[in-house]
């Protein structure tokens, strides 16, 4: 039988937004966090490059927000930009305060004209947490910026947040737990959110949590694509929830591909950072030629849609399985002291970086759009905030800039939290949520379904809706996900829900929300590329999508 739990905060995800969130509350409020695996195993994790902030003297507020202006293709949000680069030292600050180990670099002549060149105000900031970390370059940005931990930023920022938890007692940690649905209370001159239902894989139960808050953090939806970076829990949870409970979504069209992922059978899915393109990383053809410079003239440091659909081109031009990344001519000890994590990997696998060039490949990456939200993190229903990857700030627009993504999780979870703060003591229980009913289901003896189209719905998004695109590609790829969600409907019906199902069933929901956003963009913009429409409009705007039940509550 269900049961029912009671926290102030429920937060969905444990990367590093929802763990941020957690923390800031922590002094004032009991917080539930509910991880799919376990706690560090989630996008944050496994983050190699780093976090994008200004903290260098030659650096400035204005010179990052125009470089991921630029980046964006004419559609992110001015105000969301300048919120979040101005909040980007402080961000770092938190960090450091947590014992977050940031590769410092005393030795440099990078350290040595900040020390001596910074400005008063500059100095006094830099000061607090000190003017000697390294600082690496990424493609779009116009300096170094990249603040990191070696080649496993994501790591040290988890692992260190996670250690942290343990120090509240206030804080209560459910892995191996996955969100079902939100539960949302209508009956109120608006929606509120009262809670959400939640599935223990280690005992199949499905427990209600009542809450006052919830938050979802639960990161992109890449494992929409046959080809991806992302572990495999990056199932668009969170959007597909906040969908089925009223929430816009927009700008889902543009899902970002890594240029360079390794192309290895066993590499499962291993990212090579684009710092290794920051330190001189050159991409090769099969025939060892330089290519880049032909599609752009920042070469190897252009932004990520560029970089990924030269790639593209060339491997369908040539009908190669892959492109190659060269840094073999930096010094080994350089290589193997800056991207020791790649290093080490591609050794395993044979690969020695010193001295060959690496096998890569594009594959989907991250998640540009999502759950609309306002500069608090709140979302259409009150009481509800999205956070991180899940959310749609207006940061990235068509494009994301390479490492402001973990930089607007610490920035937009420490100003959801500081709106939570401000209501908490104000805010009402809501009436708890019924308890879950599976007197109408039965246990499946059919999962190979799952699994059928779980496969059949990854290749057909990646064959039909990625890197470049048609019309008649897109309406076939509807029309197939049209029937895969109705075959899905039917057994969600049925059966008990399970892990898989629960994940197949947010995929799905969320290929269908991406494939009806391409196809309402009538042009190639940033990250959404089609050949139907090569041009830019002239009046960029955002794909804004409405869920069923969105007008009918107001």
């Amino acid at each position: 039988m269900s049961t029912t739990s009671q926290f102030d905060v429920v937060v969905i995800g444990s990367g590093a937004a929802g763990l941020t969130l957690a923390l800031a509350l922590a002094e004032r409020a009991n917080v539930a966090i509910i991880s799919k695996s376990r706690l560090s195993e989630g996008s944050t994790y496994y983050a190699q490059g780093g976090i994008a902030a200004v903290l260098d003297a030659a650096d400035s507020i204005d010179a990052h927000c125009a470089d991921t202006l630029v980046a964006g293709a004419g559609l992110c949000h001015e105000d969301a930009v300048r919120f979040t680069v101005e909040r980007s030292r402080s961000a770092i600050e938190w960090l450091i305060s947590q014992g977050v180990a940031f590769t410092r670099d005393t030795d440099s002549q990078q350290s040595r004209t900040a020390q001596n060149n910074r400005s008063p105000q500059m100095g006094a900031a830099l000061d607090e947490i000190g003017a000697d970390y390294h600082l690496a370059r990424e493609g779009g940005h116009s300096s170094r910026r990249i603040i990191h931990a070696a080649d496993a930023t994501g790591k040290a920022v988890s692992d260190t947040l996670v250690d942290r938890l343990q120090e509240h007692p206030s804080i209560h940690t459910f892995e191996h737990h996955v969100a079902i649905d939100l539960v949302v209370e209508r009956d109120n001159p608006s929606p509120v959110c009262s809670g959400v239902y939640i599935l223990d894989c280690e005992s199949n139960a499905v427990r209600a949590f009542h809450a006052r808050f919830v938050v979802l953090a639960t990161g992109g939806a890449s494992k929409a694509y046959l080809y991806t970076s992302n572990p495999d829990g990056a199932s668009g949870d969170g959007i597909a929830m906040a969908w089925r409970a009223g929430c816009r979504v927009s700008n889902m069209e543009f899902n970002q591909f890594h240029p360079t992922c390794l192309y290895h059978p066993q590499a499962k899915s291993f990212l090579i950072t684009e710092a290794v393109r920051g330190e001189g990383g050159r991409l090769l053809l099969p025939d060892g030629t330089r290519f880049m410079q032909n599609f752009d003239e920042r070469g190897e440091l252009a932004p990520r849609d560029v970089v990924a659909r030269a790639i593209d081109h060339e491997m369908k031009r040539l009908g190669s399985d892959c492109v190659y990344l060269d840094i073999s001519h930096r010094e080994p000890e350089f290589i193997r002291s800056h991207f020791p994590t790649i290093y080490q990997r591609c050794l395993d696998l044979g690969i020695d970086m010193c001295k060959e060039p690496i096998p890569v490949v594009p594959a989907a990456h991250y998640t540009c759009g999502g759950i609309n939200v306002d500069q608090r993190g709140a979302t259409d229903i009150t009481h509800l905030y999205a956070i991180g990857e899940t959310s749609f700030t207006g940061l990235h627009g068509a494009n994301r800039m390479a490492s402001n993504s973990l930089l607007e999780c610490i920035v937009y979870a420490q100003a959801a939290a500081d709106s939570i703060l401000e209501q908490l003591d104000q805010t009402q229980w809501q009436v708890p949520p019924p308890q879950w009913d599976e007197t109408q289901v039965t246990d499946s003896d059919e999962d190979v379904v799952i699994s059928h189209n779980w496969d059949e719905l990854r290749r057909f998004m990646w064959d039909y809706v990625g890197i470049v695109r048609t019309s008649k590609r897109l309406e076939r790829a509807q029309h197939r996900v049209e029937l895969l969600r109705k075959e899905i409907a039917d057994y969600y019906s049925n059966y008990k829900v399970s892990n898989d199902l629960i994940e197949l069933r947010n995929l799905a929901l969320v290929a269908e929300i991406i494939i009806e956003s391409a196809l309402r963009r009538k042009e190639s913009r940033g990250l959404h590329y089609t050949l139907d429409y090569p041009d830019e409009n002239r009046h960029p705007h955002d794909t804004v999508l409405y869920p069923p039940s969105y007008r009918s509550q107001r």
